[in-house]
């Protein structure tokens, strides 16, 4: 158009398993919040599906690849890493394209815990993080009713869209 804008829409997914035994370093992450010491994901960094769908998603967007190939799991450096950390990178990567976040919506699949109560937390957290107005950064939890993986409590998924625009 006129202005010069140019939208683009991501979508990301990611999976963690549970791990059989509790790693009281590893509590359960999600959008960069402990929500549960009960609980351990099985993952190269903390594990945090929710930062890991968003940096996906953004990732596609921008036509920059996967979080796979810019944090590939078999480098140390990444060893146990705050995945915040990761989605700062992602957004760096982001901004030198001119590129800005329009809005992002996030569900979260999981049997356990239950994400209610941490819901405005993880909103809150995640609008620091990607610089947004709680306006434009949803974040729904839903089940599986006890479908599958996810309802056999095996694991924690996390789907994630966004809309960038680039500007310039």
């Amino acid at each position: 158009n006129s202005m010069g804008e140019n939208y683009r829409i991501g979508q990301g997914i990611d999976v963690h398993k549970f791990a059989d035994t509790i790693d009281k370093n590893k509590p359960l992450k999600l959008a960069g919040i402990e929500v549960s010491e009960e609980y351990s994901l099985i993952a190269h960094s903390d594990g945090d599906v929710v930062l890991h769908a968003i940096c996906d998603a953004i990732l596609g967007a921008a036509s920059k690849g996967d979080i796979g190939y810019h944090f590939p799991d078999d480098d140390e450096d990444y060893s146990g890493i705050n995945s915040s950390k990761l989605l700062a990178h992602v957004l760096a990567l982001i901004h030198k394209d001119n590129f800005e976040i329009v809005n992002i919506d996030i569900t979260v699949l999981a049997e356990v815990p239950r994400l209610s109560p941490f819901r405005k937390i993880m909103i809150d957290n995640l609008c620091g993080l990607l610089s947004l107005d709680s306006s434009r950064c949803n974040l729904k939890a839903t089940t599986t009713e006890g479908l599958g993986y996810l309802g056999r409590k095996e694991g924690i998924a996390c789907h994630c869209v966004v809309l960038l625009k680039q500007n310039g």
